[in-house]
C-alpha cells in the first residue's frame, strides 16, 4: 500500500507510568485511525469493478454505476433518470388563429 503517508511515531514505553507517554501514545493512535480512514489519492493501471450498481438511486455523491455500459459517477446536484424513452399521441388538436 503506497499512499504517501509517515506512519505515526509510538514513543518507547518508560519503566512506570509517564502521564505524557500516555498522551503521546493516544495522540499517535488517533493519527493511526485518521490515516487509515482516509482513502487518499489513486492511480491505477488496471481495474476491474464487478458487480455496479445500474442507477445512482441511493447512492452517495462520488460513487460509481453503470448505464448501458458506460461508467457513470453520482453528484449530489445531479439525478439520472431511468426508464426507457418513449412518444405516444392521443387524438389531433386543431389550432384556429382569426
Amino acid at each position: 500500500m503506497s499512499r504517501n503517508v509517515s506512519p505515526p511515531f509510538f514513543p518507547i514505553p518508560p519503566s512506570q507510568y509517564d502521564q505524557r507517554y500516555f498522551a503521546e501514545l493516544v495522540r499517535a493512535f488517533a493519527l493511526f485511525i485518521e490515516q487509515q480512514r482516509n482513502p487518499g489519492e489513486g492511480r491505477n493501471t488496471n481495474i476491474v469493478l464487478t458487480n455496479l450498481p445500474t442507477s445512482d438511486f441511493g447512492l452517495e455523491a462520488g460513487s460509481l454505476f453503470q448505464d448501458n455500459g458506460f461508467v457513470k459517477i453520482a453528484l449530489s446536484n445531479l439525478a439520472y433518470g431511468t426508464g426507457a424513452p418513449a412518444t405516444g399521441s392521443v387524438g389531433t388538436v386543431t389550432v384556429s388563429t382569426t
